[in-house]
């Protein structure tokens, strides 16, 4: 099966919507640059890896609604929050942390920026790596 373009998997939400996942995509290529994006269709969603290695690992989305736009982390409960944007916790989720912005909303990208980086650091971390600093949080 050939690889669905974001561009074409983004035609099917309204436009507002549409721009503010294109933000979200530049955050993602402005943070790290060599990461790998990829649509999941059966997630619904772009997903984006990191190579560590000879393999890649997978660390961020961005995830549209038709009503709102997500942006998120896989291993989000890893990281800083300093402006207390991250959303999940609320919904007992294990791991992934995220944000959601309306149509029109303010992106804050330089923090988006911050924290996506911040994202791909742990996210290249070993998994004893990334359970020290679990166990360092509690």
């Amino acid at each position: 099966m050939d690889p669905i373009p974001p561009e074409l998997f983004l035609e099917s939400y309204p436009p507002g919507i549409r721009r503010a996942c294109e933000r979200l995509r530049a955050v993602v290529k402005r943070a790290v640059p060599d990461a790998i994006e990829r649509v999941r269709p059966g997630w619904r969603l772009i997903g984006y890896d990191i190579p560590v290695g000879n393999r890649t690992r997978y660390f961020a989305f961005v995830w549209p609604e038709p009503e709102h736009a997500h942006m998120g982390w896989e291993h989000g409960i890893l990281m800083d929050d300093p402006e207390h944007i991250l959303r999940g916790a609320h919904i007992n989720l294990r791991k992934v942390r995220y944000v959601t912005y309306e149509a029109g909303e303010a992106i804050p990208e330089k923090t988006l920026v911050d924290y996506t980086r911040h994202a791909a650091t742990i996210a290249a971390m070993s998994r004893g790596e990334r359970m020290a600093r679990m166990l360092d949080r509690d």
